[in-house]
């Protein structure tokens, strides 16, 4: 485990600040035993999760983007216009992350799910693990997946064991996994490579509860549509899993039960290749901006059959994604206003778009600027139902959430009791960043916005391509209101100098240290190379081991201020 220098004075206690006496309530109040109160529902509510693929905080309508853009979204638009826009919603550095927290409310260390796994490595979600879906089972709901899942291959990570009672058309990677086999996109790749991807990659899957899953067929990068023959090219893919969302609201109509139904479609997530429907038919005609468009259009159709079917007064639809946007593959990629991208600690890579929608119960037109993120779906999704979130895993060992009920935020009867963001790039069990209130502190600056590469590269080298790279003695820190790009460092400034944050900072990462020590977070169930383990880090990791165990985490006050 790789570990910024700031560890030197783990032993050193933290003097609390009065500036962040919130961060002393942070873990204070439980997660594991939240109901809805006033907001109490006397019908369960429906809800509707639709969850886009690298969709940009600046591409939506809501968010200056829009036809100001070239990106036509009506329909999001329309979901924003009469319900609920977040501007402070965080997602995680990446897919894989980015899922696992949605569907568990557990910082994704927490469950293991920290990388993005290539095909053919099996694993997953951990079978322990609660999601959405088999928490609101205890509320008696029914529960339906479709599109990209990205927590694994294996059986038990699969949805149909995960708590949904069907999955259907289910896509198990990122976009760019099923072109590898493909001698159209890498000719360049030699036989035993691609046998190797062929053999490994799986199609779309479907199954029922209780059952093995099987594949409907498998998924290339052309323009094919034929499932007859047993496979299904990229541009077709969302139409199949819009297909599912539809029949999924049939059956959860016809039974007349509360329902769950998790809609997650494969693009805007690089290679962007639409629909034949939605070619050029957005304004800057790029295949970014059409895939947007299909997007919406999509998300338009599915809403069309809640009302159409009478569902919408007592249904919550709630949209987001799952990470910051993928500049690295710029221009196939969403914008953000944020320094950094997709695959780092900065907030382009975790800031992102969500909308909540529900007549009657949200106000139309409502902007929220409170600290929420796709951690807090858990809570707000189980207190809705009525249910506790479990003091238990699935195997009966104790668990802890990190997820805070948004139902207030939501009916406008009070405000989210999170303060605080913690921001996590695949090997950190500290945060790489911190974000208390207003303020941010930045230990990793991996991307680093390209600086290392010079003007003409920065487009390239904004997220996974930088190394991390942790500042020595002090953070950066940032005042998100006054700065939320992050160009201006106020930690050490002769004007605004803000020495006098670390210590709120300190407090909450020490009681967040002082989680994983009474739960300890499960093995990583990917790997990803973070260099070497040198002589030095393995003298250390007892000793590390062991002071978190006795004195828990702290950030020392640098000296010389």
């Amino acid at each position: 485990m790789q570990l910024p220098t700031f560890l030197a004075g783990l032993a050193r206690p933290v003097t609390r600040a009065p500036f962040a006496l919130v961060a002393a309530s942070l873990l204070s109040v439980s997660v594991s035993g939240q109901a809805q109160t006033d907001s109490q529902q006397t019908q369960k509510p429906n809800i509707l999760l639709i969850v886009g693929d690298d969709v940009g905080w600046g591409d939506l309508g809501a968010y200056g983007g829009g036809e100001g853009r070239g990106i036509p979204a009506p329909n999001l638009d329309r979901l924003a216009d009469e319900g609920m826009t977040f501007f402070d919603f965080y997602g995680q550095p990446s897919c894989t992350p980015g899922r696992a927290a949605l569907q568990t409310g557990r910082n994704p260390n927490r469950s293991g799910m920290t990388t993005v796994a290539f095909q053919g490595q099996g694993g997953g979600l951990p079978h322990a693990e609660w999601t959405l879906a088999s928490v609101l089972k205890l509320a008696h709901y029914n529960t339906y997946f479709t599109g990209k899942w990205h927590l694994g291959e294996a059986d038990y990570a699969l949805p149909n064991t995960q708590g949904y009672d069907d999955m259907k058309y289910v896509g198990l990677y990122h976009l760019n996994a099923y072109t590898y086999a493909d001698p159209k996109w890498f000719p360049d790749m030699d036989q035993q490579t691609r046998d190797m991807f062929v053999k490994v990659t799986t199609g779309m899957l479907s199954g029922k509860a209780g059952q093995k899953a099987h594949e409907d067929f498998k998924v290339n990068g052309q323009y094919q549509n034929e499932p007859e023959k047993g496979v299904v090219g990229i541009p077709f893919v969302d139409a199949y899993i819009e297909k599912a969302a539809l029949e999924d609201i049939d059956d959860a109509a016809q039974r007349g039960q509360p329902f769950f139904i998790n809609v997650n479609f494969m693009k805007v997530h690089q290679p962007n290749l639409p629909h034949p429907d939605y070619i050029g038919k957005s304004l800057s005609k790029s295949k970014y901006a059409d895939s947007i468009v299909e997007l919406d259009a999509r998300v338009g159709h599915i809403m069309d059959k809640l009302r159409e079917k009478g569902l919408d007064k007592n249904t919550l639809v709630f949209f987001t994604t799952d990470n910051g946007a993928w500049q690295d593959v710029y221009p196939d990629a969403g914008y953000t206003p944020f320094r950094g991208a997709k695959g780092t600690d900065r907030e382009g890579g975790a800031r992102v778009p969500a909308i909540a929608w529900w007549p009657g119960k949200i106000k139309p037109h409502s902007r929220n600027f409170d600290i929420v993120g796709g951690l807090d779906c858990m809570a707000t999704f189980a207190a809705l139902a009525g249910v506790d979130l479990p003091k238990n895993d699935r195997e009966g060992k104790p668990i802890i959430f990190d997820s805070f009920d948004m139902s207030p935020v939501l009916f406008g009867t009070g405000k989210s009791k999170r303060n605080s963001w913690f921001y996590f790039t695949e090997n950190e069990m500290t945060p790489g960043a911190v974000r208390v209130g207003q303020f941010k502190a930045v230990f990793n600056l991996r991307g680093d916005a390209g600086a290392d590469t010079g003007g003409l590269a920065v487009d390239s080298n904004l997220g996974w391509k930088g190394p991390d790279k942790y500042v020595a003695t002090v953070p950066q820190v940032f005042d998100l209101y006054q700065d939320p790009q992050e160009r201006y460092d106020i930690f050490m400034n002769n004007y605004t100098e803000h020495t006098w944050t670390l210590p709120t900072f300190g407090a909450a990462v020490k009681e967040l240290m002082q989680s994983y020590v009474k739960y300890p977070p499960r093995k990583a169930q990917s790997e990803a190379y973070s260099g070497p383990i040198t002589l030095s880090q393995y003298e250390r990791f007892k000793y590390i081991r062991d002071e978190l165990q006795k004195n828990g985490f702290s950030i020392p006050m640098p000296s010389g201020n």
